[in-house]
């Protein structure tokens, strides 16, 4: 009983509540807010959700707004303890691979060995169990052949509704061409594809390469709290995980619109 006394009158200090907090942060959960409109119609733009830390293995440690690592990289990961690989098709928060400060929220459309490209908006993805994994496991997808292999052709969509594109965006009133098309590319192990669902404004592995698992931090849990430009707040939105929210059907205010990629 004195054991649980100290330990209550500890926690409730001022030291007490900052290390708990930190170690909720650094190993459990951390806040994001979703900046732009990069995921929608998945996430929104003012979703404030909590990111499960612990989805990929326990992230070094980094003190957070100050960005500061806490412990040093003892793996050479970005991960004080390694732990399970993005999938195709999770929604991931991560770190921008020029800028470590900064954190992305896409989703994950390829993982190592496979190999994907765009042709006139559509993603292509071989994936790297070969062709005949991809026919028996994926019936009434779109299959297009190109050479010796199989590509599945726009694989997320069926199940994610959220992704979509912009029609207004053509190839000319945009300079983006990566929108439009890329070369294949194959994924190098260790490493990940990630696109935003907002397919046409989304800043992301199309224009600036893959994700290493070093710069990997969560999945995101559940938004918390949202509200909408207007400061109106999203209450059908609250507490509601990704999978759930990507289902909504979301109507555009003509003022979400925003010209280039974010």
């Amino acid at each position: 009983m004195n054991i649980l006394k100290k330990l209550y009158k500890w926690s409730s200090s001022w030291t007490g509540t900052v290390v708990i907090v930190l170690g909720i942060i650094f190993f459990i959960a951390q806040a994001f807010v979703i900046p732009s409109g990069s995921m929608k119609n998945s996430l929104l733009v003012g979703d404030m959700l909590f990111v499960k830390k612990f989805s990929y293995g326990i992230p070094t440690p980094r003190l957070p707004w100050l960005e500061w690592k806490v412990l040093p990289d003892f793996n050479d990961n970005g991960h004080l303890i390694e732990g399970d690989k993005p999938q195709r098709g999770d929604i991931v928060v991560f770190r921008y691979p020029h800028n470590e400060k900064i954190h992305y929220v896409k989703r994950c459309v390829a993982t190592g060995g496979d190999i994907v490209f765009v042709k006139n908006k559509n993603l292509y993805l071989h994936l790297k169990e070969g062709n005949e994994y991809m026919i028996e496991n994926y019936k009434g997808y779109n299959i297009a052949q190109l050479g010796d292999k199989l590509y599945l052709e726009n694989p997320y969509k069926k199940d994610h509704p959220g992704i979509h594109n912009d029609e207004t965006v053509q190839k000319f009133n945009t300079p983006y061409r990566q929108i439009f098309d890329t070369v294949p590319t194959k994924i190098p192990e260790g490493e990940f594809f990630m696109m935003g669902d907002n397919r046409d404004h989304s800043n992301d592995s199309r224009f600036w390469g893959t994700v290493p698992y070093k710069f990997i931090v969560g999945k995101p849990w559940f938004v918390y709290f949202s509200w909408d430009e207007n400061k109106q707040i999203r209450w059908d939105r609250v507490f509601q995980t990704p999978s759930q929210l990507e289902k909504t059907k979301y109507v555009e205010n003509k003022t979400d619109h925003q010209e280039g990629i974010y």
